[in-house]
C-alpha cells in the first residue's frame, strides 16, 4: 500500500466521520478529550551507586560523556540527559567534521571539537552516533585511544555487536542502543543490548542515564532491528498519520494551524491513555465507538484504505532494511 493512498484513507476517514456527525448527533457518544497541557511523563530515577572496583572510572568524579557524531540523534540524547539534570552540559563533549551540527551542542553549553580522538581522551562513556557506513572508518581512527576505562555505545543502525567488537581493541566494553527522536523531549523509546565484555553494572548505569530520555529497556540484540522498524522509524509514520489527520480537517474547512495542533494533541492524548491505562489498543478503540456513530464510520474508511496492513508492512520493510545494513557491515 503506497503512502499516498494510506494518507488519503486517513483524510477520507476524517471526512467520513465528520459527515456522519453532521447527519447523526448523539449526546451519549463518548469522545476521548484532554484539556491538559503537555507535560513529560518520564520520571528521573535515583542515581546508581557503584564502587570503583565495579566501574572503569571513578564514580565520585563528574561523569564525562562524549559523542562522536553530532547529528539529530546525538543531540536528542544529549538534550535528554542535560535537560533532566542527570549530566551537566560542561561534562559533555561532542565531535563532528564541521561546525554544521556542533552549534546545537554549543548552544546547550557542551564542549565541542573536530577531533574524534579528543573525545576519547576526555570522556569515559562515548556514544558513536555516525552514519552506519562511516562508523568502521571512525572506529579505526579512534581505536588507539580506547582503554579499559571506556564504555563505548553505538547508536548506528544495522551494525552488530560482533562487528563492533571486531573493529575495536580486544575486550572493549561495547553496547548497542537504538533510541528515537522523542528523546529530545524526554519521551523517547530506547532499547539497548551489551557485548561480551560489558559488565552488568555498566549496563545498569547506562540504562539509568538514558531512562531520563523516556522508556529504556535492555533487550536481546535480535530485537534491535525490530525496534528500529517499530520505533526508530515509527516516529516518521506517526508524523505522516498526524499530517493526514490534519489534512482531512483542512479539506473540510478547519484552519491549518489549528488542525495540526489538534491532530498532534490527539496522538499525544491517545498515547498517554494507552500507557497509563495498560489496556490493549483494541479495548480503548472500542470505548470510542458507538453503534452508528461517527467513529465506526471513520474506522471503516481506514480499513477500506488498508491502514492496518500498510502500518504492518512499514514496520517489516524498515526492519528488513536494518537487517540488510547489518549484513553489509
Amino acid at each position: 500500500m503506497a503512502g499516498a493512498s494510506t494518507a488519503a484513507a486517513v483524510a477520507a476517514a476524517v471526512a467520513t466521520a465528520t459527515a456522519a456527525s453532521s447527519t447523526k448527533v448523539s449526546s451519549s457518544t463518548p469522545y476521548l478529550t484532554s484539556s491538559s497541557t503537555f507535560s513529560s511523563s518520564a520520571t528521573i530515577p535515583p542515581p546508581i551507586t557503584m564502587s570503583s572496583s565495579q566501574l572503569p572510572w571513578t564514580p565520585d568524579s563528574p561523569m564525562q560523556i562524549g559523542f562522536v557524531g553530532a547529528g539529530r540523534m546525538a543531540e536528542a540524547i544529549a538534550m535528554g540527559i542535560i535537560v533532566s539534570g542527570k549530566v551537566e552540559a560542561n561534562n559533555v563533549m561532542a565531535s563532528a567534521p564541521s561546525d554544521k551540527n556542533l552549534w546545537h551542542f554549543q548552544n546547550l553549553g557542551c564542549r565541542t571539537t573536530h577531533s574524534n580522538t579528543e573525545v576519547l581522551q576526555n570522556c569515559s562513556i562515548v556514544f558513536f552516533a555516525t552514519k552506519p557506513h562511516i562508523l568502521p572508518i571512525v572506529l579505526a581512527e579512534v581505536s588507539p585511544a580506547v582503554t579499559r576505562k571506556h564504555v563505548l555505545v553505538s547508536v548506528a543502525a544495522g551494525v552488530s555487536l560482533h562487528t563492533l567488537e571486531k573493529l575495536l581493541p580486544p575486550k572493549s566494553r561495547v553496547l548497542r542502543i537504538m533510541p528515537n527522536l522523542p528523546c529530545r523531549v524526554q519521551e523517547g523509546a530506547v532499547v539497548m543490548t551489551r557485548g561480551r565484555y560489558a559488565e552488568k553494572c555498566e549496563t545498569e548505569y547506562l540504562q539509568n542515564l538514558l531512562s531520563v530520555c523516556g522508556l529504556c529497556e535492555e533487550v536481546p540484540e535480535a530485537y534491535i532491528n525490530i525496534h528500529t522498524g517499530l520505533s526508530g522509524s515509527g516516529v516518521a509514520y506517526v508524523c505522516m498519520f498526524s499530517e493526514a489527520l490534519a489534512e482531512g480537517a483542512i479539506k473540510l474547512g478547519m484552519p491549518s494551524g489549528l488542525a495540526h495542533q489538534i491532530a498532534a494533541q490527539t496522538l499525544l492524548g491517545a498515547a498517554k491513555l494507552l500507557l497509563q491505562s495498560g489496556q490493549h489498543p483494541a479495548q480503548l478503540r472500542s470505548e470510542v465507538c458507538t453503534p452508528g456513530g461517527t467513529t465506526i464510520y471513520g474506522l471503516h474508511a481506514l480499513e477500506q484504505g488498508g491502514l492496518r496492513a500498510a502500518a504492518m508492512n512499514a514496520v517489516e520493510a524498515a526492519t528488513r532494511r536494518a537487517q540488510e545494513l547489518n549484513k553489509q557491515s
